[in-house]
């Protein structure tokens, strides 16, 4: 009895002892995890230099080299600078305050021009008295002479025209006809005048051609005489 439980006792160290050689050999499987992390590299960059000629240079420059450019022509320069006007070689036009003397007719109207020294004769075309022909002659009268023609006697109402006036229209008939008599006696005053001339450029040259007066009444009209057709226009 003793010996059977003995070598029960002895069964179960030995099984004991297989289960303690055993847990001694098992093998630990490892495990390698890879972790993904950002790496800073330095990266060295090596300059070749070259000659002029294409051969290397064994050593670089200790600065950073000046770029010098020699350009192979002198260059152009443009400038855009506006030009200077040319001067207008077309007559300005003539403004003046002048004397004059003017006297109004049964059909027009006369005009003495003292700079000028003559007397502008406007003959109606009709009875509106806004346009019709106009005539110019040099006053021929000085002091001295007579004012009127005493042997003339104007109508009622009518008047005889004196000093140069008189003696243009005494003279020429071709005036007096056209005129007839006078309505009021001679007015003297200073007036508004205007000269624009007329013509053109050619080859930077100026050709004169016929241009037109402007002369302001007493009765504040303004008159334009028209050297190319010899016509006159009230405005």
């Amino acid at each position: 009895m003793r010996f059977r439980v003995t070598i029960f006792f002895l069964g179960i160290l030995l099984w004991l002892g297989m289960i303690l050689v055993g847990c001694q050999q098992r093998q630990v499987t490892q495990f390698l995890m890879e972790v993904t992390r950002e790496v800073t590299r330095e990266v060295t960059v090596i300059v070749v230099a070259t000659d002029a000629n294409g051969q290397s240079v064994s050593s670089l420059p200790s600065s950073t080299p000046t770029l010098t450019i020699t350009p192979s022509s002198t260059p152009e320069i443009i400038t855009s600078n506006t030009p200077a006007p040319t001067p207008d070689i077309f007559p300005t036009p003539v403004v003046a305050q002048i004397i004059v003397a003017e006297q109004a007719f049964e059909n027009g109207r006369m005009f003495y021009l003292q700079p000028k020294d003559e007397i502008w004769v406007m003959i109606y075309a009709d009875a509106s008295g806004t346009s019709g022909q106009w005539r110019f002659y040099p006053n021929t009268w000085t002091e001295g002479m007579s004012e009127l023609d005493t042997s003339i006697a104007p109508p009622t109402g009518r008047y005889q025209p004196e000093r140069g006036f008189g003696k243009l229209w005494r003279e020429n008939a071709s005036v007096r006809d056209a005129l007839g008599w006078a309505l009021d006696t001679e007015y003297g005053h200073v007036t508004h005048y205007e000269f624009h001339a007329g013509g053109m450029i050619v080859n930077n040259t100026y050709v004169a051609g016929p241009g037109y007066h402007v002369l302001t009444s007493r009765d504040g009209f303004n008159y334009i005489f028209q050297q190319s057709d010899g016509t006159w226009q009230r405005q």
